[in-house]
């Protein structure tokens, strides 16, 4: 029996195209019949179950009823639209229909025993991994966004064509987002899209699908400057005539004449490149030259290198534009030479050149290697008893290893993130295996990537038989060779600066265990004196009995929360000792000296410190988040924080023992206030004070002292803090200032 929708309001989701069910019908006439999907299968998979695509056609047109969306189409025209996307790919006939009906379950009256019923148990555990997240019950946006991917990757990892049909499903929302009614999630679901689902695409080696959702979540996030991009290509072209084609004629011409059959097509780069292009150089569109992109399509490998040769010869190569993807592909399987030269008409132009097979699967990625049989693990399956032998699988096992070790949704959406936007580097072990990690990577990240035993014993390394240091960023093509030790353990310090997510949860497993271990011995030493000052025993028993009142699982959660000031000594007594009157009068204030953020604002978000040491931040240089910081400890007098390049620190540089590295927190600017502190000097006219204070409230500093020392001749020294929510913050208002007129200069103090 096919279950019918009723008039059903449905719930926004992230993916942003849900609407309410309405009787008016739909107003757009369906891209897609039936027999258009089954067909275009059938094209280029004779065997494809034809009655399959029909069924599930029908099935889910029956179920949405007359659901529309936002801009009043028909909502079935959604997943037909999604199942044609698929089809693109070339996918087989589950996975299109899945397409077909991947909203079912969520938004009709249909079940998945329902659907395994009538469509077999592989579209059933598809359309289960696709089904939409119901509502997590989270307190912010960041934390659904973050469970809701590692659900996804989960789904992911158990058959990959559950990603390619949720890209395809976001594709399809991306291209009628504008009729999402409000800006605000149209936005979330574009950054969303931006940060998450185009790097994916990229990382499956689908470069047009990434492309696309680079370019619309785009036109979403920043309309202004995509408009401007649009334009100056637009005038470019315009003024170049017909230079595409010509270009490309010259290179099709050089070929023939070297006896080698080739496509070559070119086009401009797309804005959203464009744009990207010109925040990471941090260069005006005017020194933009290579705006122009050709693809040179030949029969083998042979020919990509003679192909090569011909075009070296005609024109000169970019120094540094070189880069050989057919020996070394990239992690998603992408193989290709690209490399820049300048030359044809006057013009700098990226070329890629290629063979037939590998166009294909730059532009399905993950997808054209659909009919590779399965030949070992069940773990890489790609649906039906096929896997596939591309590089993505390992992007795909390298996730399965981050959802293992990360500790929450949070870190590991932190970590994936992270490792998706980068570019590779691909290095060697000394047996000559290959290791492919993202750019910046160091060789700390080289040796977590080879084991995490590895990374956790590394006292080490040499690249390319030179001794080098932990933080050596690697290039391609070094040979690194990991030196080890069982009696080392990771150094914390390793978190500063190593770019794997893999390394990174290694490094912080290890850091937050210790921590537990020095809790727990400080909690313990603090329980002992607690008890012994009040004359009463202190056992496990008591503890054990303590637990439930506590609400804490283990008696060693005791002493944590005793040592990480989470618990005072006073509060564990009246637990084991219900109603006890404590004698003396200092227990409570002995156990309250240190607290977390969880139980009040009084702890400095810095990593390094001994926990109940007591903290400041220097009056004489005011360390903000972003600084570089350092600790000096005073007997007596705890632990003072200052800048790098506090002036005070030269009083300290016979005393090392003194000395210790500090580092913030990455989340301290939003943890604490901090204050900045600037000296101005102001041209000694009226208003310009006033208007000094006004400029800084305008840049959202919050001013908490003006102290104006003394007048130079017509200038007048003002001294001002700030409070300021990190350095860039600082920055940006110091930056601001020195545009104004009425101020002669502006530094931020440092030091007395």
């Amino acid at each position: 029996m096919v279950a019918r929708a009723s008039k059903l309001k449905l719930v926004h989701d992230s993916s942003g195209e849900k609407g309410e069910a309405h009787s008016n019908g739909g107003k757009k006439k369906l891209k897609f019949r039936a027999y258009d999907l089954a067909e275009k299968v059938k094209s280029y998979d004779p065997n494809a179950d034809e009655a399959l695509i029909n069924s599930a056609y029908v099935y889910a047109m029956k179920a949405h009823g007359t659901q529309t969306r936002h801009n009043g189409d028909t909502y079935f025209s959604h997943p037909v639209e999604v199942a044609g996307i698929l089809t693109e790919l070339k996918l087989d006939s589950a996975t299109v229909a899945t397409g077909l009906l991947h909203d079912t379950v969520e938004d009709t009256n249909s079940t998945l025993d329902e659907i395994e019923k009538l469509f077999g148990p592989d579209v059933s555990a598809l359309v289960d991994g696709v089904t939409k997240l119901t509502r997590l019950e989270s307190a912010s946006e960041e934390t659904k966004q973050a469970e809701n991917f590692r659900k996804l990757m989960i789904a992911m990892s158990k058959d990959v064509r559950v990603l390619l049909v949720k890209l395809a499903d976001r594709l399809h929302n991306m291209r009628t987002l504008e009729h999402h009614p409000k800006d605000a999630s149209r936005r979330r679901i574009a950054m969303e899209t931006l940060e998450i689902f185009a790097p994916l695409a990229g990382r499956m080696g689908i470069q047009d699908f990434r492309d696309e959702l680079e370019d619309l979540a785009f036109a979403t996030l920043y309309s202004e400057q995509r408009d401007t991009i649009i334009k100056r290509l637009t005038f470019l072209s315009d003024e170049s005539d017909d230079l595409i084609n010509r270009i490309a004629e010259q290179i099709e011409s050089l070929l023939q004449e070297a006896s080698i059959e080739a496509v070559v097509s070119g086009r401009q780069k797309r804005p959203f490149s464009t744009w990207r292009k010109l925040q990471n150089k941090e260069i005006s569109f005017e020194r933009l030259s290579d705006v122009m992109g050709f693809r040179v399509i030949v029969a083998d490998v042979d020919d990509c290198y003679r192909a090569l040769g011909v075009i070296h010869q005609a024109w000169k190569l970019a120094p540094g534009r070189f880069k050989d993807y057919i020996s070394t592909p990239k992690q998603n399987g992408y193989q290709s030479i690209h490399t820049t030269v300048v030359g044809p008409e006057r013009q700098r132009v990226e070329m890629q050149i290629r063979t037939h097979a590998m166009h294909d699967i730059a532009e399905r990625g993950v997808a054209a290697h659909f009919f590779y049989k399965d030949e070992t693990e069940a773990g890489d399956k790609f649906g039906g008893g096929h896997r596939s032998k591309s590089n993505p699988y390992r992007f795909l096992n390298h996730i399965g290893e981050l959802l293992e070790q990360s500790d929450t949704p949070e870190e590991f959406l932190e970590h994936t993130k992270l490792e998706m936007f980068l570019d590779q580097v691909f290095c060697f072990t000394p047996k000559g295996d290959l290791i492919a990690l993202p750019q910046g990577a160091t060789v700390v990240d080289f040796a977590y990537a080879v084991h995490t035993d590895v990374g956790d014993t590394c006292v080490g390394a040499k690249v390319d038989g030179t001794q080098v240091l932990f933080d050596t960023v690697l290039k391609n093509g070094d040979t690194v060779d990991i030196l080890r030790s069982e009696a080392q353990k990771p150094d914390p310090n390793w978190a500063k600066f190593v770019t794997t997510g893999k390394a990174r949860s290694a490094i912080r497993r290890f850091v937050v265990a210790q921590e537990r271990t020095e809790f727990r011995t400080l909690g313990s030493g603090m329980l002992e004196k607690a008890f012994q000052q009040e004359e009463q025993e202190l056992n496990e028993k008591g503890l054990e009995e303590a637990l439930k009142r506590l609400d804490l699982d283990n008696v060693d959660d005791i002493y944590v929360e005793v040592g990480r000031g989470h618990l005072t000594g006073l509060q564990v007594l009246h637990a084991v000792y219900p109603g006890y009157k404590p004698k003396s009068r200092w227990v409570r204030s002995n156990f309250m000296r240190w607290r977390s953020k969880k139980v009040d604002d009084t702890v400095i978000p810095i990593r390094g410190l001994t926990p109940g040491l007591a903290v400041h931040l220097s009056d004489c240089c005011h360390p903000i988040p972003g600084d570089r910081i350092v600790g000096i400890s005073e007997a007596g007098k705890g632990m003072n924080v200052h800048i790098i390049d506090c002036a005070v620190l030269d009083e300290y540089q016979e005393t090392a023992d003194k000395w210790a590295d500090l580092a913030w927190e990455p989340n301290a600017s939003e943890a604490i206030s901090t204050i900045g502190r600037i000296r101005v000097y102001l041209n000694d006219r009226i208003g310009a004070l006033g208007g000094l204070c006004t400029r800084i409230a305008e840049l959202e500093g919050n001013i908490t002292n003006v102290n104006i020392n003394h007048r130079q001749g017509k200038l007048v020294e003002v001294i001002v803090d700030i409070e300021v929510v990190d350095v860039q913050h600082l920055t940006h208002i110091t930056a601001t200032l020195r545009a104004n007129p009425n101020i002669n200069s502006v530094r931020r103090v440092r030091g007395a």
